[in-house]
């Protein structure tokens, strides 16, 4: 192996290393777009992520899952090694990107008009049930 290509390898590796503050500065970024976009408040990104339950979409959840497993080794020197930081990097930034494109508001809108909805169409099953019962009973 070339010398040049074995000192580029260990500057990739260095330039990629992750300490304890740097992932905790990346799940506290996730956390907080996890609050901002379905308004999830939570102590550590590992409760804030089951929270958001299926809301957040599967791919996301095992983003959220690399973040929260790199949290785990807890700034250990040998174990993180272990962590990809290139990796936990993209999964940030996935995770961050999905969260931004979310509108609280067209949420609750969509929310308020589903309820009313949901309200119409049973109150004209009730309507059409009870004319139902009139003409059945002979009122009508």
């Amino acid at each position: 192996m070339p010398q040049g290509l074995s000192v580029a390898r260990a500057a990739a590796k260095t330039a990629a290393m992750e300490t304890q503050a740097s992932i905790q500065a990346r799940a506290d970024r996730v956390q907080s777009a996890l609050d901002g976009a379905f308004g999830v408040r939570a102590k550590t990104l590992d409760k804030a992520v089951r929270r958001a339950g299926r809301r957040l979409p599967k791919r996301l959840r095992a983003q959220a899952a690399k973040i929260v497993q790199a949290q785990a080794l807890g700034g250990h020197p040998k174990l993180m090694r272990q962590v990809d930081g290139v990796a936990l990097s993209v999964a940030e930034e996935q995770i961050v990107e999905w969260l931004d494109g979310i509108d609280r508001a067209d949420l609750r809108k969509g929310m308020w008009l589903g309820l009313a909805g949901s309200i119409a169409f049973n109150i004209l099953l009730i309507l059409v049930l009870f004319i139902v019962w009139m003409v059945w009973a002979g009122q009508v």
